[in-house]
């Protein structure tokens, strides 16, 4: 059986009077990959800014590994193991590609002491991601398919136990999403945990409104009332018509 590696109890957060996250409830083993998915505003970006201290629930806790870390700050997130990429990727444009990397390897995991020493564990994580030819280039040259492999890079020089992919596959075409995808699975045989896209879950989440509408297989998420109705509205759902077209998220 696989090790509970995160827990949330009932978190929830508003930002004036729009309740964002819901009362939300759930858990994630190691090893597994779990996709989260919603309509837009549905509560996705905010769920994993809780999860990694940008924001701290209202109400609610956050447990990690059998730790409280419901009002951690990101800092610590990511030293405890907790490692995320962003919607819109954010490296340090007048860094290196290689520098940026090296950065979260010296300042996020702690894995080297020595500057060399992570260039060293940067450039393996670039070469898994396939930019090691461009690692003197610095990072605002880089096209968006070439960031989106930074910003990888650089979650996985944390460490991380878990990591937290938001919008990984936004703006890239057909083949672009393919290449990610196969870097995703080889994530995941690492034994890292993920919260990701749909196609490759072991189990999804559906975000509503903020509220945590339905959990289960691809197959039984697709076809629960609750999911139809928020995606296509109620009458789709009185009628239990299938879901062929679900998104990536």
């Amino acid at each position: 059986m696989s090790e509970l590696l995160i827990e949330t109890r009932k978190i929830s957060k508003s930002f004036g009077g729009v309740k964002a996250v819901r009362d939300v409830t759930f858990s994630l083993k190691a090893g597994n990959i779990i996709g989260l998915i919603g309509p837009n505003g549905a509560g996705k970006t905010t769920l994993v800014n809780l999860l990694t201290g940008v924001l701290t629930p209202d109400t609610g806790e956050i447990i990690y590994k059998g730790e409280n870390v419901t009002s951690q700050r990101p800092f610590q997130a990511a030293r405890r193991g907790i490692s995320r990429t962003f919607q819109i990727v954010q490296p340090f444009p007048q860094m290196t590609v290689l520098e940026n990397v090296s950065a979260a390897v010296l300042f996020a995991s702690g894995a080297a002491k020595k500057i060399s020493h992570a260039q060293e564990i940067a450039f393996e994580h670039l070469k898994f991601v396939g930019l090691e030819a461009l690692v003197n280039r610095s990072a605002q040259t880089l096209t968006l398919p070439s960031r989106k492999r930074l910003e990888l890079a650089k979650s996985l020089a944390m460490n991380p136990s878990l990591l937290l992919l938001d919008e990984v596959n936004a703006g890239l075409n057909t083949g672009e999403v393919e290449q990610a995808l196969d870097m995703i699975s080889a994530i995941a045989a690492r034994g890292i945990t993920m919260k990701v896209v749909l196609s490759l879950s072991h189990r999804i989440m559906v975000l509503h409104h903020g509220e945590l509408i339905s959990e289960g297989t691809a197959k039984e998420v697709v076809n629960d009332p609750k999911v139809i109705e928020a995606y296509l509205g109620s009458k789709f759902s009185e009628k239990q018509i299938f879901l062929e077209s679900f998104p990536r998220v």
